[in-house]
């Protein structure tokens, strides 16, 4: 495994890159899943310099797709948590702007974008639970979430931190 991993893992992590779009810590992560990958197949690769390379920059490219599609499948999030503000607890003006700012903000959503987004981030329910009570398939609710956040934040404008 050391002797592979010399080998291969520099000019495989700069092919994740580019794949990657730069993107080095991904990168970093998608080259470890690779090189695990391979270990757990270090007893059936070739010996072959030249078949491993292919053998690994396949399983990489794999590795890739899978990672993006992973991402895409879950709903973006609407804004950045600052962890260095935090609000003091007598002051509940915060809340109240918050509010007013979702109050005017819903109805102006689909409704299917609007009934997702209540049911996920107010009542709490899964998105398991709201494709049953809506009788839609799983994937149907998490891209009406995911747009209906988008649609949100289009009319919310920026968070503090974007």
């Amino acid at each position: 495994m050391r002797a592979l991993h010399d080998a291969h893992a520099e000019p495989l992590l700069r092919f994740l890159l580019k794949l990657t779009l730069g993107e080095r810590h991904l990168a970093e992560d998608l080259l470890q899943e690779t090189l695990l990958k391979a270990w757990r197949r270090i007893g059936d690769l070739d010996i072959d310099h030249e078949s491993q390379r292919r053998w690994l920059w396949t399983v990489a490219r794999r590795v890739a797709i899978d990672a993006a599609r992973a991402r895409q499948s879950r709903p973006t999030e609407v804004g950045a948590l600052d962890l260095t503000r935090v609000p003091d607890d007598s002051d509940a003006t915060e809340g109240v702007v918050a509010t007013e700012t979702l109050r005017k903000a819903l109805p102006r959503l689909t409704p299917e974008h609007r009934t997702v987004l209540v049911d996920l981030y107010f009542r709490g329910l899964s998105t398991v639970e709201i494709a049953a009570r809506l009788g839609v398939p799983e994937g149907t609710v998490k891209s009406r979430a995911h747009y209906g956040l988008r649609s949100l934040r289009a009319l919310v404008g920026p968070v503090d931190g974007d």
